[in-house]
């Protein structure tokens, strides 16, 4: 490490990680003399791992890359699943990402139509010194939105283009090379039922229900009581009550905060940027994630059914450019029906979103200390409602409102 002089907030990197991010800043050949260390954004912003962007500055020239490091007390791993999560990060920007490239260029598709992902400099998976280095997506003007706020209709429908060619891919490598999605389908691990069964997540469960049912009122109690928790638990049965033929490697965790987004003119990029949580799983849940986590009732009760419909066009488009067709890989009537099917899960999840993701950064903080700690007694007790202000509290009252008044809407309950 005395090679390179690093600056600023590195104190929470131990040694191996420290070599790691030594070597693959050697990698770039800008001969560094100062390496600038960083902290991303803001509490909440990240609830799964720490985050830097390291500023390097050499004799030939200067470069910015995002770190993602993982916990490394053994306390704090257990309580946030970071060997799961890391792992799964690790196998898709090493293996997967690339062989879904790489299927789209044998088939001849222009490379402004292949699909988009960080560039990954290099990833260590040696538990418990996890690291991914990622290219810092900000240096191509691609920015994070506010999370508070609704994406528009045109960020939703590019979104849902990634995820259709994002999701065909899987259907491709399903028929061109069967084995080699089997091996991938095996190396990841679905980390939302690493997280839903988790014994002692249950008094944290319990009083999420109750203080949801508080925040809502009477009027809507009978959704909510005695319905969270078991929804929770049964997840695991429900994915695996599907069509695994109509599966695919889901991205897992589509919402705001990672997903960035350039804008210019009446042009919209987007790069999805997050797959710790990515496993083999039904497509509608990765719909159903972004589409009732990232937009309000208002934006949905305009562009709900162009949207599925706009998400269908899209995995045909793709599809086609194998020779595949979504009528026969997916039909539409399954789509519609495996929405419905998973459509209850995902409306707990989004309380459980909204829970989390509604609090301000100081909110957020107290959360995150907490679980780093894994004095979960402490974070359960941060989520009480008591404990938030007014704005938060409306602000998570609102968005759950928002869900069940587009539930009722498009038949959804």
């Amino acid at each position: 490490m005395a090679q390179y002089k690093f600056e600023g907030d590195f104190e929470s990197l131990n040694e191996p990680q420290l070599e790691f991010v030594n070597k693959v800043v050697e990698k770039q050949g800008l001969k560094a003399k100062r390496v600038i260390f960083n902290t991303v954004g803001k509490a909440g912003d990240n609830f799964v791992g720490n985050v830097k962007r390291i500023t390097i500055e050499g004799e030939d020239g200067n470069m910015k890359m995002i770190v993602k490091i993982a916990a490394t007390d053994e306390m704090a791993r257990h309580s946030t699943n970071h060997e799961v999560t890391f792992r799964n990060e690790h196998i898709m920007y090493t293996e997967v990402l690339p062989k879904f490239v790489q299927l789209q260029k044998a088939a001849g598709i222009p490379e402004k139509d292949l699909f988009r992902f960080a560039k990954c400099y290099g990833s260590l998976n040696e538990p418990p010194n996890e690291v991914i280095i990622l290219e810092d997506l900000n240096e191509s003007q691609f920015s994070m939105l506010d999370k508070f706020e609704s994406l528009s209709n045109e960020c939703v429908r590019k979104v849902l283009k990634d995820l259709a060619v994002y999701h065909s891919l899987s259907f491709v490598l399903k028929k061109q090379e069967p084995e080699k999605y089997e091996e991938f389908k095996k190396k990841l691990t679905d980390g939302w039922n690493v997280v839903f069964s988790n014994p002692l997540m249950n008094n944290h469960w319990k009083l999420l229900e109750a203080d949801t049912v508080e925040v809502l009122g009477d009027k809507h109690k009978h959704l909510i009581e005695n319905k969270l928790i078991k929804t929770f638990k049964g997840r695991a049965q429900l994915v695996a009550s599907g069509s695994q033929r109509h599966n695919v490697i889901q991205q897992g965790d589509a919402w705001t905060n990672n997903i960035m987004f350039k804008m210019e003119g009446d042009s919209i990029q987007s790069i999805m940027i997050d797959y710790q949580f990515a496993t083999d799983g039904n497509p509608t849940l990765d719909l159903l994630y972004m589409i009732f986590n990232c937009t309000d009732h208002e934006t949905r009760t305009k562009h709900y059914p162009s949207w599925i419909g706009h998400y269908y066009s899209e995995l045909d488009k793709s599809l086609s450019n194998f020779g595949l067709k979504a009528a026969i890989v997916y039909p539409r009537n399954q789509m519609d029906a495996d929405i419905k099917k998973y459509a209850q899960f995902m409306f707990y999840h989004c309380i459980l979103f909204a829970t989390l993701l509604m609090r301000d950064p100081t909110e957020a903080t107290e959360i995150l200390e907490s679980l780093k700690k894994a004095h979960l007694d402490d974070a359960t007790a941060t989520l009480k409602s008591e404990n938030l202000q007014s704005a938060t509290v409306g602000r998570i009252k609102g968005r759950i409102e928002g869900v069940i008044a587009s539930y009722e809407q498009f038949g959804l309950f």
